[in-house]
């Protein structure tokens, strides 16, 4: 049983990815994707960080609030806001 708090830096982490706050504010930044884009859509996730995201989010599991974060962050310029991590 995986017992890592879910934040966005373990999420990163959780996705094989630079966790340190400039990396995923960059991440962030340079990964934006369109309104009528899902999260688990997007292009730059490879099968299985695909497969994670989307089994979070289906499972409502305690990763899924985090993983709601970092949608509505990668969404951020479709939505007018400024992007980066909460």
């Amino acid at each position: 049983m995986d017992e890592t708090t879910p934040r966005m830096t373990n999420l990163f982490l959780q996705l094989g990815l630079d966790a340190g706050e400039q990396d995923i504010a960059r991440f962030i930044v340079d990964h934006q994707i369109p309104a009528d884009v899902h999260i688990c859509d997007a292009p730059h996730w490879n099968d299985a960080q695909r497969q994670f995201l989307a089994e979070q989010i289906k499972a409502d599991a305690p990763w899924a609030l985090v993983v709601d974060q970092l949608n509505e962050a990668l969404h951020a310029d479709a939505m007018g806001h400024e992007a980066g991590p909460r």
